[in-house]
């Protein structure tokens, strides 16, 4: 997972039906590109990839200690 680029911003956003222009664009990558960075050391070792379903089977079990 990297940062973002404009470039990449402005498709994305057209897709969604919020058209961005260059300037937008750029603004958004600036603001979510600290984010992407904090996560770039452990990105791909997080259990993201998971069905999201199985969030609640995961969060109901009852843990034995």
């Amino acid at each position: 997972m990297t940062r973002p680029t404009p470039k990449e911003i402005k498709p994305i956003a057209q897709v969604s039906g919020v058209p961005v222009d260059d300037e937008i664009a750029t603004r958004i990558s600036n603001s979510i590109g600290p984010a992407f960075e904090g996560f770039a050391a452990i990105a791909g070792t997080l259990p993201f990839d998971l069905e999201p379903a199985s969030y609640v089977v995961a969060q109901a079990t009852k843990v034995s200690k």
